[in-house]
């Protein structure tokens, strides 16, 4: 697939005049582009008004054969917010940088599950706006990431089910978090007292930058809907996650040594496969970047 802009050909060709050259690719119809020609540890300002740009319309970025120091990676990341801790805490964080996290699997220590569709740290009061990962080391073949198109999912719904989601609010907890850490993963153990009640979230949100409606439900953090019972509940969101997870709605990211990859949080779910045992490496260094409350 050919080099093209998606949408916003002025502010790509600034750029490029400026001797500033980045190619853009789309990845698939669903969603995702491919940045090159840029370096992320030394991006500037008419680079990143370019990426941003990018961001909004394709939600997920994949920047290829980077090599990021980890205060580099903090310092891209909060071109998109503040970089945030992990909450909870789950993970082991790099010596000095207690915004990256170390997500790794290894003989003896395999890495905690991520392979159901999710949006992360939904169960938030304000859930991040981005994810932002570092692939260091990658078993080849292995371990790809799947992410699919909220807005799409949106877009796709018959006018009766938009009428009667739109004013709907889920209940989003964090227990699922807590039961995951009880196995035998690299993930730390939670206590059950950390875990805050379950946070209402509109169904339907309006992305602040964009101004486009997406799904903000999943099935892994999702409890419920606000005054449903859990049979009434389960209807309806049945439906939502049906539309999100079509073949024609998701990109498949196969990962390679040295790419960062970010994602818009708000407008996407994603599901890492699991197809790795432990004695097959895989280390990568994620970062967050806080958010809104969803409106």
């Amino acid at each position: 697939m050919s080099s093209r802009c998606i949408g916003f050909g002025d502010t790509l060709g600034f750029a490029l005049r400026k001797g500033r050259s980045m190619q853009i690719k789309a990845l698939c119809g669903a969603l995702g582009s491919e940045i090159q020609g840029v370096n992320l540890a030394t991006v500037d300002g008419n680079q990143m008004g370019v990426i941003r740009d990018t961001f909004h319309q394709s939600h997920v970025l994949v920047f290829p054969e980077q090599d990021l120091e980890p205060s580099a990676q903090v310092a891209f990341t909060e071109h998109f917010g503040p970089a945030e801790p992990h909450p909870l805490k789950t993970r082991a964080t790099v010596d000095g940088f207690d915004t990256v996290l170390i997500l790794e699997n290894k003989p003896g220590q395999p890495g905690a599950p991520n392979d159901y569709w999710h949006s992360d740290i939904s169960h938030s009061e304000v859930p991040p706006a981005a994810s932002c990962l570092h692939a260091l080391t990658i078993p080849d073949g292995h371990g790809d990431t799947m992410f699919c198109n909220m807005v799409a999912a949106y877009d796709g719904l018959s006018d009766g089910m938009k009428a009667l989601i739109t004013p709907l609010r889920a209940l989003h907890s964090g227990m699922a978090t807590y039961e995951r850490s009880l196995q035998s993963n690299d993930a730390r153990k939670i206590d059950p007292s950390e875990i805050k009640p379950p946070h209402a979230h509109p169904i339907v949100r309006t992305h602040p930058e964009s101004g486009k409606k997406s799904l903000f439900v999943n099935p892994h953090f999702t409890a419920g809907i606000e005054g449903m019972t859990d049979e009434e509940s389960k209807t309806i969101l049945d439906v939502l996650y049906a539309a999100a997870i079509q073949p024609e709605n998701i990109y498949r990211h196969r990962w390679q040594p040295g790419d960062v990859l970010i994602w818009d949080n708000r407008s996407v779910m994603h599901y890492a496969v699991r197809d790795y045992t432990e004695d097959m490496p895989r280390k990568m260094h994620r970062t967050t970047a806080g958010g809104e409350v969803p409106a």
